[in-house]
């Protein structure tokens, strides 16, 4: 047996030269995520999904606590501060704001500008942004949309989601108002509801809100349904992931991060 180099062997030499860097936890990529104040599902969703090598940071913008066009519209003014506040030292690769209805309510050409002017060194991104990426990557022109919005909040979504050039042949919302509230739903309801409000014309279905835990039965439901279904939260992941030049197909998140 080769006898051991006692420890303090190493001391002179170790202590007198810098400490050995590697590439830390992130080296593939780091992905800022600006979240609305009450949300309580999108930082374990990302975390728990995104590949090894990339890093997730979250900070919190400010608005009122109903949920509705004219409150996410306040968020405006919070997101470049918000922005600014992840990681401001190494910066980021992409900056995403983390709220589909509140990217709607701002618009996303606003959205975008505004979290620019807090990491101008990174790709801005939008919840919102990333679905419309998503159903035109998986050749969706008409869909029906599900969500657990208040009717006009719905109606706002819908507005947004036409203008893009998407047909919408039915819009369904479980008429909830507070975060608190969207983030319990039950994802055995989420599959029951996406077979409610599925129709034979749609090319897919549309969950949307990042409070929703819908990508947990994403898989499941486009199994039983036949078609391709996108969520709120695995748009915004996949959207993340390839604006950072990561281009890992994901398994078990539906067609969408498995095919594109």
């Amino acid at each position: 047996m080769t006898p051991r180099t006692p420890p303090d062997a190493f001391k002179p030499a170790l202590l007198s030269s810098p400490p050995r860097l590697d590439e830390g936890r992130h080296s593939r990529a780091r992905i800022g995520f600006v979240l609305i104040p009450n949300e309580q599902t999108i930082e374990e969703d990302m975390i728990r999904h995104l590949p090894q090598g990339v890093g997730a940071f979250f900070a919190r913008a400010t608005m009122p606590r109903e949920i509705s066009t004219k409150s996410l519209a306040q968020v405006r003014g919070s997101l470049a501060g918000a922005a600014q506040r992840i990681l401001p030292d190494d910066g980021l690769d992409v900056i995403c704001f983390a709220c589909t209805s509140g990217t709607v309510a701002v618009g996303e050409a606003e959205t975008c500008a505004e979290l620019q002017k807090g990491a101008p060194g990174a790709r801005a991104t939008s919840l919102a942004g990333g679905v419309r990426k998503a159903l035109a990557a998986i050749g969706a022109r008409k869909i029906v949309l599900g969500s657990p919005y208040t009717d006009e909040l719905n109606a706002t979504v819908a507005d947004y989601l036409t203008a893009t050039g998407t047909e919408l042949l039915s819009t369904h919302g479980m008429g909830l108002r507070y975060d608190t509230e969207m983030v319990r739903v039950a994802p055995d309801y989420i599959i029951e509801f996406a077979h409610a409000i599925d129709h034979p014309e749609a090319d897919a279905v549309l969950l949307s809100c990042g409070a929703l835990r819908s990508i947990d039965v994403v898989d499941r439901i486009e199994q039983e349904l036949g078609k391709p279904v996108i969520c709120s939260n695995q748009a915004m992941l996949w959207d993340c992931l390839r604006m950072a030049g990561v281009h890992d197909r994901l398994e078990g998140l539906g067609r969408l991060l498995r095919e594109h």
